[in-house]
């Protein structure tokens, strides 16, 4: 159903955008700082980090994600049913089976990862497997195909990652500013006290940039990937129920990671219940709420 798919070249755009961004806002930093300290290494480590990180999102960034998820390989003979429904719907959906993993954790949830669709991966706790039916189950797990075959994932794990090293160089610059540094002789007095200034924002600035284009490439997702599950499995009240459930429980995720919120089917770290006004902003997913009922309206406008 390549239909489906609208949105792969504007994510593999979007993710190029992300890391030559990353680039600019790590070379823009340490750049600051080795005036600062007037020490042009520091620049050099940095261009060569951001490099590095760059190149390590793009290509292990799955394995990073699934690590710090505490997830591991699903066997095929003890969670066979997942496995049928992963490779039914994978197969619906004009897709290479993904690899299924299992996180061990009472709390339901699920998430998607992987460069490409050939390399994708869906993950279930043993939670969600406990808690939602067949129909349930098969509109989550076609929430995540959504996401791999939109390239998705590309993007969210590569977010995943440099939002988390952005957040950590910026600390590590902050601390360095506090304990002092520099040449008190170097250059204009004026000069280097503006350059100070733009050193400290930028470190200061940063993670907060950062964590923003992750809210705003994972809301809109959200939508988009829930619209394309409902059409996967033609049933979208399975996905409605199913978000309803995982909303509804109040069992805290254990391997739950700000860094890494975005990529699961509900964020780990909401509170449950409606949430409105400037609080919203600030999720990396939509309401519930506002997702079951664009769900059920379009089944009603289906069904009329």
């Amino acid at each position: 159903m390549p239909t489906l798919y609208t949105q792969q070249d504007k994510n593999i755009g979007r993710t190029w955008f992300l890391m030559f961004t990353f680039v600019f806002v790590v070379i823009a930093i340490g750049w600051a700082a080795s005036w600062y300290f007037n020490d042009p290494l520091i620049l050099t480590g940095f261009v060569l980090f951001s490099i590095v990180m760059n190149v390590s999102s793009f290509w292990f960034s799955d394995k990073i994600v699934l690590s710090t998820a505490g997830a591991h390989e699903a066997d095929p003979v003890t969670y066979l049913e997942l496995h049928r429904i992963v490779e039914n719907l994978a197969i619906t959906a004009g897709l290479p089976k993904p690899r299924v993993y299992i996180v061990n954790d009472p709390s339901p949830n699920a998430f998607a990862t992987g460069r490409n669709p050939e390399h994708g991966v869906v993950a279930v706790t043993t939670g969600l497997l406990s808690l939602l039916d067949r129909s349930e189950l098969e509109g989550v797990v076609a929430h995540e195909l959504s996401h791999i075959g939109n390239r998705d994932t590309l993007i969210a794990t590569v977010a995943a990652i440099l939002v988390g090293f952005v957040a950590l160089i910026s600390d590590v610059l902050l601390r360095a500013h506090l304990w002092g540094g520099g040449d008190d002789d170097h250059g204009d007095g004026r000069i280097r006290i503006i350059m100070m200034l733009v050193g400290f924002a930028l470190a200061l600035l940063a993670p907060i940039f950062a964590r923003l284009l992750q809210l705003a490439i994972s809301r809109k997702r959200e939508f988009l990937a829930d619209a394309s599950g409902a059409l996967l499995t033609r049933y979208p009240d399975g996905l409605a129920s199913a978000l309803q459930k995982i909303s509804g429980a109040a069992v805290p995720l254990r391997h739950a990671n700000q860094a890494t919120a975005h990529l699961y089917i509900e964020n780990p770290f909401s509170r449950h219940g409606k949430v409105s006004g400037m609080a919203s902003l600030f999720m990396t997913h939509p309401p519930v709420e506002a997702r079951i009922a664009a769900l059920l309206g379009n089944n009603k406008e289906e069904t009329v």
